[in-house]
């Protein structure tokens, strides 16, 4: 039985469901996201120094180090944003191939992202900076962790419609197009996220 308002927009809300329900999904994610930036900024306004001086001192040089790191990365994801955004068009205009191209470009900028992070994370840890150091590393590590976990589900669910769930297109191509858009709004989030958290963290220390 096929389910109402799967492909077809509702008469009341004027989305399809799986639209409906992305919306919502990121509703509860701006509250989370939201909580973790409020306590960033009353631990910040409360500190007598920021960033904290802890066992290994400041990390404000290591900051400045890491700020092209930062940048590169801001530059990848909002990249990743304009390809998510051309893979959906390319579907809307039934070019098959260039979906691919796209979606696939979009993941590849997914996992440089995740692996100059690693790259980052690696250098803090080694120079002694780990979440127990202070405040400020405590919060980097949550906020960039929890960033870092949701681009990860992000590089699962579009690997996943790059392989398998490609199958959709030769049976439902509306019902696919309609993922893509919704996968593509989820990824647009976790891109703003990011934008709030490069100066935040890197830049206003």
């Amino acid at each position: 039985m096929e389910i109402p308002y799967n492909v077809e927009l509702r008469e009341d809300t004027g989305l399809y469901n799986s639209k409906l329900g992305i919306w919502l999904f990121l509703a509860s994610e701006v509250m989370l996201f939201g909580g973790l930036f409020s306590a960033y900024i009353l631990l910040r306004t409360g500190a007598p120094v920021w960033p904290p001086i802890g066992e290994h001192g400041s990390i404000t040089h290591l900051l400045t180090e890491t700020i092209p790191h930062a940048t590169f990365n801001t530059v990848i994801l909002i990249l990743s944003s304009v390809t998510m955004v051309m893979a959906w068009m390319s579907l809307r205009m039934k070019d098959l191939g260039k979906f691919k191209l796209y979606l696939g470009t979009t993941i590849v900028c997914a996992i440089i992202f995740l692996v100059v992070k690693y790259f980052e994370y690696s250098h803090k840890i080694h120079e002694g900076f780990v979440p127990s150091h202070d405040t400020y590393m405590a919060l980097y590590f949550t906020l960039t962790g929890l960033h870092g976990v949701h681009i990860l589900g992000g590089i699962v669910v579009l690997a996943y419609f790059f392989g398998p769930g490609l199958k959709m297109w030769d049976v439902e191509p509306q019902r696919f197009t309609n993922r893509i858009e919704i996968v593509g709004l989820y990824w647009h989030f976790v891109d703003l996220v990011w934008i709030f958290l490069f100066p935040t963290l890197y830049l206003l220390n």
